[in-house]
């Protein structure tokens, strides 16, 4: 009996339902319903609490962070291992993550190292019809080459940190930002050179100027152009193209950092 506030009397009637387990549930088939335990059998186990897929491929994730030694080497070490072992058949090992990044990007910078030698030549046999050059001029090239490549290399870092730890969003106020506050290291370089060859650069008649003149020059003319290059023109590249590895960089990170 069940009594309420306005004082009237109820009968309630509380039955309990019957214990049903997976065993019990009915199946329909061309036969009729019968129980599941009729045709599958039911075993406690452990397994993943969640099934990812691929391509229809089932997927398990395995994550780990490198301390104390270089992700590069970490990467070959297990690339070793997995190589000497043996799966069994349908199963396979993938790699990725940061290094992958890492790798394309080097790819990349090796690709365009190659085109750009290619051109240079072609513009030196184009103008000169030789591509001879002297052993002061190739120091001044390699010279050139490496400091531009390091101005291009750290502008880009810049801008990867400041998406890393500092929450900025990949745009164009991200690219501005970068190259202003990069502006001065890479302008303060540039000038220092070139105050530095100038007694070489204005002196070339001068007894004892035959061989390092030309390396002025190189290096000289190759500031000028690579600083201004390095201001326009690797922003506009990275902001056309860089948008998705710098994106999956910063991600990274910050999964790694969780």
């Amino acid at each position: 009996m069940v009594t309420t506030a306005l004082a009237r009397q109820a009968e309630v009637l509380i039955k309990q339902m019957p214990e049903v387990t997976i065993a019990d549930l009915q199946i329909e088939t061309p036969a009729g319903r019968v129980p599941l335990a009729r045709i599958a059998t039911f075993e406690d186990g452990d397994g993943p609490n969640q099934i990812s897929r691929d391509d229809g491929k089932r997927r398990v994730v395995l994550s780990a962070n490198a301390s104390g030694r270089a992700l590069s080497d970490v990467v070959t070490d297990i690339r070793a291992v997995v190589a000497q072992s043996t799966l069994p058949e349908g199963y396979f090992i993938t790699l990725g993550g940061q290094f992958q990044a890492q790798e394309e990007a080097s790819r990349l910078v090796g690709l365009l190292s190659i085109v750009s030698l290619v051109l240079m030549f072609v513009v030196l046999y184009s103008r000169c019809q030789s591509v001879r050059l002297s052993v002061a001029a190739r120091v001044g090239f390699m010279t050139l080459a490496g400091i531009s490549v390091r101005n291009g290399i750290l502008k880009v870092s810049h801008d990867i940190n400041l998406m890393r730890f500092e929450g900025e969003a990949f745009g164009l106020p991200l690219i501005v930002r970068g190259s202003l506050e990069r502006l001065a290291p890479v302008l303060m370089t540039a000038l220092v050179t070139a105050f530095a060859l100038a007694p070489l650069l204005f002196e070339a008649e001068r007894p004892g100027t035959e061989v390092l003149h030309p390396v002025a020059v190189v290096i000289f003319a190759g500031l000028v152009s690579a600083t201004l290059l390095d201001t326009f023109l690797t922003p506009t590249m990275f902001w056309l193209f860089g948008r998705r590895d710098a994106e999956r960089l910063a991600e990274t990170a910050a999964t790694e950092a969780l």
